[in-house]
């Protein structure tokens, strides 16, 4: 038997292959939507995709499974849990508890552990030529390394109302009934790592076991005492801020993402061409160099997504195609690292990218304005605005801020004061100047605190305290 991690350091995203390799046959279990990585991996072990599958209706980033079917021709499974609700609206051969996928020696069966979503599965794998009992057990957003997939995203970001509660209680009973009835050698591996938004203490380490996370995750005391309520409260205390994007992708999955198929390789664009298009506002500019980098000068009304690990997050921060209908055009050094930074978007469905450039010479170009830590206690800002998670802010921030997360600023400038001049921030600038980005492409007076709550934390910590009166 053959079984591959395949992470996405992005998103902190695990997609998995499981091969026979006597039968030469695989299942992808959560794939994303650039798929080469998959179809290289069989064709390299003599293997054909004949299935494919997902744990649940994904909210963190767009699932693979029906771009994969289309170009392999594989079978599609996909949850039949959950209730009328949670019910997926493409065609695929539905999965219920105790269901089974064979590849050869292999057995893959369908648990049904709903928690973290009302229809989401398990993936409980037996290899034949080994063991006719399970060794693997795909936990896919239900169990992580030390930590489980939180059930409050259907309130933060599908639009629940207190489903929290609910979803608290199935996970303890999912606990109880399913997973530690397993034995304590079962291999878990996760769909999620550290890093990701679907747990507040997920571990960086890539697998467990069922008696590991028994006897050391947080949760096993509660379980051991069989203390629900003990549970529900530490569960659902300090859950990080979920990313508005979310909704999005919560519906796109249900519905079944759109196909892309074999996507032409991007070209570059003449600047002139590209100068003329941002004049007539039918283009984006994706900035893709650092925020120092583009604190030196940018092209105009940009979008600042820097290139590196977090591509696909920042991305769905700033651009929602639900909405914003333009093409983008990305600053690539070439067009290798061009094709990499669209294969990022499109995991979080960002498809509509026209090409790239290699400078921005020629551009309309802007530069950020800042202000320095010194400079705030006297600055008439409307609002200092926190873009860090609640969590973060709780831990220490600038007095009077108002605190909105870099994921949640653009779908809540309801929040934000329609006339003066915002100061924002984050931990160290980053996220801040992707949000201050968007923040100017909509209109908003954006000043940036230079080097951000870190900057500003030491300069504070250098001043003489002030003599009591």
């Amino acid at each position: 038997m053959l079984i591959e991690r395949i992470y996405d350091e992005d998103l902190a995203q695990a997609s998995y292959v499981i091969g026979c390799q006597a039968k030469g046959e695989a299942i992808v279990v959560d794939g994303r939507r650039d798929i080469a990585v998959y179809q290289e991996l069989a064709a390299k072990n003599g293997m054909k995709i004949v299935a494919v599958t997902e744990t649940h209706i994904h909210a963190d980033y767009l699932s693979g499974t029906r771009e994969l079917a289309a170009a392999t021709g594989a079978k599609i499974y996909v949850s039949g849990e959950g209730g009328p609700d949670w019910q997926y609206q493409f065609e695929g051969e539905r999965l219920y508890d105790g269901d089974t996928i064979t590849l050869g020696n292999i057995n893959i069966k369908a648990v049904h552990t709903p928690g973290h979503t009302p229809e989401h599965l398990s993936f409980l794998v037996t290899d034949g030529a080994f063991s006719d009992q399970p060794g693997y057990l795909l936990s896919g957003d239900f169990v992580f390394s030390g930590d489980l997939g939180r059930p409050d995203l259907l309130d933060e970001a599908a639009g629940g109302i207190d489903t929290r509660f609910e979803g608290a209680k199935q996970l303890f009973a999912s606990l109880r009934d399913k997973f530690l009835t397993l034995p304590d050698y079962v291999q878990v591996h996760p769909a999620h790592g550290a890093g990701s938004a679907c747990g507040k203490a997920l571990g960086a380490i890539p697998s467990s076991t069922v008696g590991y996370e028994r006897l050391y995750a947080w949760w096993g005391p509660y379980l051991a005492a069989d203390d629900e309520q003990g549970f529900i409260d530490e569960l659902l205390d300090g859950q990080p801020d979920a990313h508005a994007y979310f909704g999005r992708m919560k519906r796109e999955n249900r519905v079944g993402p759109a196909v892309m198929g074999e996507r032409t390789p991007l070209q570059e664009l003449d600047t002139a061409d590209v100068a003329k298009a941002l004049a007539e506002d039918t283009l984006t500019f994706i900035d893709t160099r650092s925020n120092d980098e583009v604190h030196q000068g940018t092209v105009a009304r940009s979008l600042n997504v820097p290139a590196g690990k977090s591509v696909a997050s920042y991305g769905a921060w700033v651009v929602n195609p639900e909405t914003d209908k333009n093409p983008l055009v990305l600053l690539a050094k070439d067009q290798d690292q061009a094709q990499d930074l669209w294969d990022h978007l499109v995991r979080v469905g960002i498809d509509n990218v026209a090409g790239y450039v290699t400078g921005i010479e020629g551009l309309p170009t802007s530069t950020p304005e800042l202000i320095q830590p010194e400079q705030l206690d006297g600055f008439d800002a409307a609002m200092v605005l926190d873009v860090r998670n609640k969590t973060e802010h709780t831990a220490g921030h600038i007095p009077g801020s108002h605190q909105l997360s870099g994921g949640r600023v653009m779908w809540h400038l309801d929040e934000l004061p329609a006339n003066g001049t915002i100061v924002t921030y984050c931990q160290s600038g980053v996220r801040n100047s992707v949000a201050a980005s968007a923040l100017r492409r909509a209109g908003y007076d954006v000043v940036e605190l230079d080097g951000s709550y870190a900057a500003w934390a030491m300069w504070k910590q250098s001043q003489p305290a002030t003599a009591a009166h």
